[in-house]
């Protein structure tokens, strides 16, 4: 006798982001949530780490850009983009482990179903366009936009696990370091 131990739930992960999605936006209109983040400024270092795993999401990266504003009031901008950047690591690897382990097969498996002919995924493993998807996937984490679509781009160059470790820190603590002293420049 076979004991069924689960349902077997076949866009698992695409649900669970959704529902990441829809909690954030919940979250980001939540003003006692809001205020909570702002706070972030005043534990320094730890203030800093913090920001920084908020600075990859759509959702959370103008309230990360303001908890690093106020940090640059305190500490130095290559301080803050250090430490920052450690956080943004850590956010981005939640991102990429979930697009790369699963998420990336089930949106693969839907599309397969809209596009029998493959068009575009002839176009992105094509030699004329295979070597952009990364560089563009760089400039997006490098960026203040949020890190979501550079890392699906970096994740369908197939990079590796350390490669992106090293690339999301030198590009999100460069990045992070301009905007805090663009803030300090102006400023004055």
């Amino acid at each position: 006798m076979s004991v069924n131990r689960g349902i077997h739930w076949k866009y698992k992960n695409l649900t669970i982001v959704l529902m990441g999605i829809l909690l954030a936006v919940v979250l980001s209109r939540n003003s006692t949530f809001h205020s909570f983040l702002l706070h972030l400024g005043g534990f320094g270092y730890v203030g800093a780490f913090l920001a920084g795993i908020l600075f990859v999401s759509t959702f959370t990266v103008a309230t990360s850009a303001l908890v690093l504003l106020t940090l640059a009031e305190t500490l130095s901008p290559i301080e803050i983009g250090l430490i920052a950047g450690i956080g943004a690591v850590v956010g981005d690897m939640m991102i990429f482990r979930l697009i790369k382990d699963n998420l990336a097969n089930e949106i693969e498996d839907i599309y397969n179903h809209i596009d029998t002919e493959k068009h575009l995924k002839k176009l992105f493993h094509s030699k004329y366009f295979s070597w952009t998807l990364p560089v563009f996937g760089a400039i997006i984490i490098a960026s203040p936009l949020p890190d979501e679509m550079g890392i699906s781009l970096i994740n369908l160059s197939k990079m590796s696990t350390f490669k992106f470790v090293l690339l999301s820190y030198i590009l999100n603590s460069i990045g992070i370091f301009l905007i805090v002293s663009a803030s300090i420049v102006i400023k004055l």
